[in-house]
């Protein structure tokens, strides 16, 4: 997850909203030379905006980890932590091990808080959920690197809640990538806010009658008490809820529409021979009820990620889905829109908008009359058929290697996979500039 998470945020680095972002920070702060910035050498910032902009970059292509319920675990924690690590003056510098545990508690916050509630299942309609859980793990990891007292970190994850929260609306925009870096960021400031003595509610995290905390965010919201370490042999949810990595930026939904149809191409080329787009008739595709991924015409890259229609369309043209298919060489393309002129939606009942139990089907009608139909009910990087290593590690150099030198990326992948056995884990950071 780290691995992926530093190859995502260094493809990111080059994206547009990336670049909005740090000329903002850099801008509108006065100057501050303790973060490093992914992909820019000889570029800090202050701890928290390290935190905002590197988190902006993780999302920035949507390309960043998924969970269940569904979240982006990562891309809300590791960045306030590199910046935290960097913050610490040398003799309080932590160790790799101290840096995983962060990491693992700030992914397991999230999980936690998302299993108290039914309707964080589903694809969300109301707030996006890296919003909602995402400052309170960044505040869990960082209080953890901080060595923050219990009553710190109580008061820490009370602060990340009433810095929590962005709707749905701002799916699909260059907006989107900011839910990210502002969960890093403000889950960072909560757990410095709380270390200087701040307080907040202790309740906050509690179903309290009359008074709206946490479930403001979930109506069903039902937190249980958890046995402490002292009672029970912890067990992190990620030993029994494995993570899904994408194998191209775009929300994860489209997985399953461009497994299906890259399915419905192969058949198309084995029994004809070949694939035009002038064979097609029409394209109808059996997906789940989401309307925020139901864009018929996308006009633009964040809109394209988050279109069925598109992934589809471009699976079929292509036989495949890549960061190329989102530059706007490939949005305009005449035999794209055509294609996408033919496509119909239909929504089965027994197809809910919920990562863990949705399928896709595509139903392409040939000028033939023939019908070919391909299905995809779990895609490769699903946690139930999770990539290999050597897919993740493809995945890292293809990503890393668009922005740093060959040698800089192995560089990388030996720190992380030895990160254990680190002194210093701020080590990593010189890497990534």
């Amino acid at each position: 997850m780290i691995l992926d998470s530093i190859g995502v945020g260094l493809l990111g680095s080059s994206s547009q909203v990336f670049e909005l972002a740090l000329q903002h920070c850099q801008q509108m702060y006065a100057p501050d030379y303790t973060s490093s910035v992914f992909g820019r050498r000889n570029t800090r910032l202050s701890p928290s905006l390290a935190a905002f902009v590197n988190g902006v970059a993780v999302h920035s292509m949507d390309f960043d980890d998924t969970w269940h319920p569904a979240t982006h675990p990562s891309g809300a924690v590791l960045p306030a932590l590199l910046a935290v690590a960097q913050m610490l003056p040398g003799n309080a510098k932590p160790s790799g091990m101290d840096l995983l545990l962060a990491f693992n508690v700030g992914i397991e916050i999230q999980g936690r808080l998302m299993r108290f509630s039914n309707e964080a299942q589903n694809i969300p309609n109301r707030f996006h959920p890296p919003t909602v859980v995402g400052p309170l793990g960044s505040a869990a990891a960082c209080s953890s690197l901080l060595s923050l007292d219990r009553s710190q970190c109580s008061n820490a994850l009370a602060i990340a809640a009433s810095l929590a929260g962005a709707p749905m609306a701002n799916a699909a925009t260059q907006s989107k990538p900011l839910h990210i870096g502002n969960a890093a960021r403000l889950g960072l400031e909560a757990a410095l806010l709380a270390s200087r003595g701040l307080e907040a509610s202790p309740l906050i995290l509690d179903s309290t009658p009359g008074c709206a905390g946490f479930n403001a965010f979930y109506n069903d919201y039902l937190p249980r008490a958890l046995p402490s370490p002292v009672e029970q042999d912890p067990c992190f949810l990620l030993e029994d809820q494995d993570i899904a990595f994408k194998r191209f930026p775009a929300h994860l939904g489209m997985h399953w529409v461009a497994d299906a149809a890259c399915s419905v191409r192969e058949l198309l080329v084995n029994t004809v021979g070949g694939f035009h787009p002038s064979m097609i008739q029409s394209i109808l595709l059996r997906i789940p009820l989401s309307k925020y991924i139901n864009r018929p015409f996308p006009e633009c890259e964040h809109q394209a990620r988050h279109s069925f229609q598109y992934n589809a369309c471009t699976a079929l043209l292509d036989g495949e889905v890549s960061v190329q298919s989102f530059s706007s060489a490939f949005l305009d393309r005449p035999e794209l829109l055509s294609l996408l002129s033919r496509v119909q939606v239909e929504h089965p009942q027994d197809n809910p908008a919920n990562f863990n139990k949705m399928y896709a089907e595509v139903l392409v009608t040939l000028t033939s009359g023939d019908v070919l139909k391909g299905r995809c009910d779990t895609f490769y990087g699903h946690w139930r058929k999770p990539l290999s290593h050597d897919s993740l590690l493809k995945k890292f150099r293809a990503n890393a290697g668009a922005v740093l030198p060959g040698e800089r990326v192995e560089a990388i992948i030996d720190t992380v996979e030895n990160i254990e056995d680190m002194q210093d884990c701020s080590h990593l950071t010189m890497h990534l500039e």
